[in-house]
Protein backbone atom coordinates (compact mmCIF):
# COMPACT_ATOMS: atom_id res chain seq x y z
CA UNK A 1 0.00 0.00 0.00
CA UNK A 2 1.17 3.54 -0.76
CA UNK A 3 0.66 6.62 1.38
CA UNK A 4 -2.26 8.90 0.59
CA UNK A 5 -0.93 11.85 -1.42
CA UNK A 6 -0.35 14.88 0.80
CA UNK A 7 -1.32 13.09 4.02
CA UNK A 8 1.88 13.39 6.11
CA UNK A 9 -0.03 12.34 9.23
CA UNK A 10 2.83 10.13 10.44
CA UNK A 11 5.25 13.07 10.05
CA UNK A 12 3.10 15.21 12.33
CA UNK A 13 1.24 13.01 14.81
CA UNK A 14 3.96 10.52 15.75
CA UNK A 15 6.64 11.41 18.32
CA UNK A 16 10.24 10.63 17.38
CA UNK A 17 12.75 10.21 20.19
CA UNK A 18 15.87 9.90 18.02
CA UNK A 19 17.67 12.83 16.39
CA UNK A 20 16.41 14.12 13.05
CA UNK A 21 18.36 16.53 10.86
CA UNK A 22 17.16 19.93 12.06
CA UNK A 23 15.68 18.43 15.25
CA UNK A 24 18.58 17.02 17.28
CA UNK A 25 16.32 16.10 20.22
CA UNK A 26 13.71 14.37 18.05
CA UNK A 27 10.18 15.73 17.85
CA UNK A 28 7.14 15.59 20.10
CA UNK A 29 3.81 14.24 18.92
CA UNK A 30 1.72 16.80 17.08
CA UNK A 31 4.67 18.81 15.75
CA UNK A 32 5.55 18.89 12.06
CA UNK A 33 8.88 17.23 11.35
CA UNK A 34 11.58 19.64 10.19
CA UNK A 35 12.11 17.33 7.20
CA UNK A 36 8.50 17.55 6.03
CA UNK A 37 8.43 19.66 2.87
CA UNK A 38 5.76 22.21 1.96
CA UNK A 39 4.26 19.55 -0.34
CA UNK A 40 4.11 17.08 2.60
CA UNK A 41 6.92 14.82 1.44
CA UNK A 42 9.85 13.58 3.53
CA UNK A 43 13.05 15.35 2.52
CA UNK A 44 15.18 12.51 3.95
CA UNK A 45 13.14 9.57 2.66
CA UNK A 46 15.50 6.71 1.78
CA UNK A 47 18.51 8.32 3.45
CA UNK A 48 20.44 6.60 6.26
CA UNK A 49 19.74 9.49 8.67
CA UNK A 50 15.98 8.92 8.48
CA UNK A 51 14.83 7.79 11.95
CA UNK A 52 14.24 4.08 12.48
CA UNK A 53 10.69 4.72 13.68
CA UNK A 54 9.92 6.39 10.35
CA UNK A 55 11.42 3.55 8.34
CA UNK A 56 9.40 1.02 10.33
CA UNK A 57 6.06 2.82 10.09
CA UNK A 58 4.61 1.60 6.83
CA UNK A 59 1.18 2.46 5.44
CA UNK A 60 -1.41 -0.27 5.85
CA UNK A 61 -5.17 -0.63 5.44
CA UNK A 62 -5.91 -0.48 9.16
CA UNK A 63 -3.98 2.75 9.71
CA UNK A 64 -4.68 4.51 6.43
CA UNK A 65 -8.34 3.75 5.64
CA UNK A 66 -10.65 6.70 5.11
CA UNK A 67 -9.67 10.31 4.75
CA UNK A 68 -6.72 12.15 6.23
CA UNK A 69 -8.81 13.12 9.29
CA UNK A 70 -9.42 9.43 9.99
CA UNK A 71 -5.70 8.68 9.65
CA UNK A 72 -4.81 11.53 12.01
CA UNK A 73 -7.26 10.22 14.62
CA UNK A 74 -5.99 6.63 14.38
CA UNK A 75 -2.35 7.66 14.60
CA UNK A 76 -3.09 9.93 17.57
CA UNK A 77 -4.73 6.98 19.33
CA UNK A 78 -1.74 4.77 18.54
CA UNK A 79 0.57 7.46 19.90
CA UNK A 80 -1.43 7.72 23.14
CA UNK A 81 -1.45 3.94 23.51
CA UNK A 82 2.34 3.73 23.29
CA UNK A 83 3.16 6.46 25.81
CA UNK A 84 4.82 5.20 28.97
Amino acid sequence: MNCQPGCAACCIVVSISSPIPGMPDGKPAGVRCAQLTASNHCAIYGRPDRPTVCVGLQPNEEMCAGGVGDVLARLAEMERATRP
